[in-house]
């Protein structure tokens, strides 16, 4: 769901584009160029500078830790959903995200890298994933508060990348963000429901949730454009569409007429609309904390990781058990040649 961390990892001298070389690496990139200009997608197969496949492998990757990793956080409330309906909703949601994730793990493959390899990345602590899920889920509240702020964060990040120029990307994002819409929904309907029908200990709780992830959610879209190092190169290359602040601002101007509607207050003294601008202004965000949280010291950073490896471990007989079977099907087929 989530490209934040590729803003989060400053500009590498290493990843600057190499100088061509050749006649016919020059008239490679230039046919490159021109089909990104034109506003081409480009296909797995096809020619790409180097540069432009490792910050695609990057991106996707690490947008696809995002959706295993944002599953954890929900999953702990699976078993404890108060209805049947709610349990059977949020099982459904935690399932999509895995697919997500495998979908998005099966384009990155098509760079020329393996899934064992991303997830080491992963592991090790050398990829990032959004700094969101590494908040706590406190209460039933909290579930639907990231149905409806951190989907909705999501989708209007997601959104553009379905015109990504890279094809297996923009494909996979087709039939993520329709299911993300649905989430969004989703989520906002229990918040609705609680807000409507509730008791006034639900209402406080859902007030207590829309407080503590609002900024969060807020900081979802990255650092500011002029903090964000590699924003100019992606949108050069069609990968990324909007930067982080118009997107920022379209989430903060959506949201709070939906929020009016629910009868909940976003936490920020300093929102209001801007006649002159058409837009609302809104407070300064904390950075600090969003750099502590993307450097691994935010409340779950550590739980979150270890459950992956835990996960992954715990796992590696059924790993092993696919492959075993594998091999014995190729052997039947070869033998009955």
């Amino acid at each position: 769901m989530y490209t934040q961390a590729m803003d989060t990892l400053g500009k590498d001298a290493g990843d600057a584009a190499k100088p061509v070389r050749s006649a016919d690496e020059m008239r490679l990139q230039e046919r490159f160029d021109t089909r990104i200009d034109a506003g081409e997608f480009i296909e797995a197969k096809d020619w790409m500078p180097d540069h432009y496949r490792k910050t695609l492998l990057r991106q996707i990757s690490q947008h696809a830790h995002s959706e295993i990793v944002g599953m954890l956080p929900e999953g702990n409330w699976i078993s404890r959903a108060p209805t049947l309906k709610r349990k059977a909703i949020l099982l459904a949601k935690v399932q999509d995200e895995g697919g997500h994730g495998l979908y998005l793990y099966a384009a990155a493959e098509t760079l020329g890298t393996s899934r064992d390899q991303m997830l080491d990345a992963l592991h090790s602590g050398r990829a990032k994933y959004s700094s969101i899920f590494n908040y706590p889920t406190l209460t039933w509240a909290d579930i639907g508060t990231i149905g409806w702020l951190v989907d909705g964060a999501a989708i209007m990040n997601q959104v553009p990348i379905c015109r990504c120029s890279y094809a297996p990307y923009a494909r996979a994002m087709i039939r993520i963000c329709r299911e993300e819409s649905f989430h969004q929904l989703q989520g906002y309907e229990s918040l609705l429901t609680m807000m409507q029908h509730g008791t006034p200990e639900q209402k406080t709780m859902v007030q207590d949730a829309v407080d503590r992830w609002w900024w969060p959610s807020v900081m979802m879209f990255g650092p500011p454009d002029d903090q964000s190092p590699n924003s100019a190169q992606s949108m050069r290359w069609g990968i990324k569409r909007v930067s982080n602040d118009e997107l920022r601002q379209k989430f903060v101007d959506a949201t709070v007429d939906q929020a009016k509607v629910l009868g909940v207050t976003l936490p920020d003294p300093e929102l209001k609309w801007n006649e002159a601008r058409q837009a609302h202004d809104f407070g300064t965000i904390d950075w600090d904390e969003f750099w502590r949280v993307v450097g691994g010291e935010g409340p779950c950073n550590r739980e979150r990781l270890g459950a992956r490896v835990k996960a992954w471990e715990e796992g590696a007989w059924v790993r092993e058990a696919a492959l075993a079977h594998a091999d014995k099907q190729r052997a039947n087929i070869k033998e009955a040649a």
